[in-house]
């Protein structure tokens, strides 16, 4: 009996030895005497024959794999240095385990050759702006490799492009030209619309001579608000007009001059006397002249 029970109990406890927990993240791939069995360890305990089965665990969580910056020289011609990341999980781990022998390292290769291959086929725009369809391109070039393999790629992006410091102060500069020039197209357009506007106001000033005295009496209130400003203006000349025109109808209103009287008789034996002369009209004054039909000059 005694032999019995050491029997049994190095049965349990070799039996014991080939228990194996597999955790809810990750799935068996069993190799009996070297053959891969055909079904996948699941989630839970699982029993392995001891010296005879071989266990191996195959992560299938998502995998986040940086990939190294590359530097290239784009299709343009500029030299950049681009880092990007890959998102992964293993879906068949049979062949992950068995096609490769490390796929995560050759997931890395792949991949580092890929952004390289993609830097030197895009533009710096499309590296700065149109990154969707380069994470299109490259997760297509990462899925054809990856399906034997066993692997699922969920997600590529592109982290970072890395440009030398002379095109980033290139592209400063060219993006102050461009800054520079819309404000001047904005600024001519203002004048542009100002000064036809203008046009309109100085036509309806025009047809109406009251407009513009309005106008001026406006700005002389605005100016007049300012009390650290001197205010001048200048003589009004429908004022000059207003006199002007007052001495010229004075002058057509005054009297003419009368007209000359008959000789008078002489008697005979009188001595006769040179008849007197009319006496010339008195010719205007010139300084008054002068002054009523001289121009004003504002």
């Amino acid at each position: 009996m005694a032999v019995l029970a050491i029997i049994v109990g190095a049965g349990l406890l070799w039996m014991l030895t080939g228990v194996r927990v597999v955790q809810q993240y990750e799935r068996g791939v069993v190799f009996r005497l070297g053959q891969v069995r055909g079904q996948v360890r699941g989630p839970g305990p699982t029993l392995l024959i001891p010296l005879v089965d071989r266990m191996r665990k195959v992560n299938v969580q998502v995998i986040t794999m940086p990939v190294p910056a590359q530097e290239g020289i784009t299709r343009d011609n500029v030299s950049v240095r681009v880092d990007a990341v890959v998102y992964f999980r293993v879906v068949e781990p049979i062949r992950a385990t068995v096609d490769v022998q490390n796929y995560m390292f050759a997931m890395s290769q792949v991949a580092q050759t890929s952004l390289r291959s993609i830097i030197g086929k895009s533009e710096l725009d499309d590296l700065l702006s149109g990154r969707e369809n380069l994470h299109r391109g490259l997760e297509l070039m990462l899925e054809s490799p990856a399906v034997g393999w066993g692997v699922h790629i969920d997600r590529v992006e592109i982290k970072d492009v890395a440009l030398p410091d002379s095109m980033k102060r290139s592209m400063a500069r060219q993006a102050e030209a461009d800054r520079e020039r819309r404000a001047r197209i904005i600024t001519a357009d203002g004048e542009f619309q100002a000064a036809a506007k203008l046009a309109e106001a100085a036509t309806v000033m025009d047809a109406t001579p009251a407009a513009l005295q309005l106008r001026l009496l406006q700005t002389v209130v605005e100016v007049a608000a300012e009390k650290n400003s001197t205010l001048v203006l200048p003589f009004p000349v429908e004022l000059l007009r207003f006199f002007d025109s007052g001495a010229k109808a004075a002058a057509a209103a005054a009297p003419a001059a009368p007209a000359a009287e008959p000789a008078a008789e002489v008697p005979a034996g009188e001595p006769s006397e040179p008849p007197a002369l009319p006496r010339p009209a008195q010719a205007p004054d010139a300084a008054a002249l002068t002054k009523s039909e001289q121009t004003p000059e504002v």
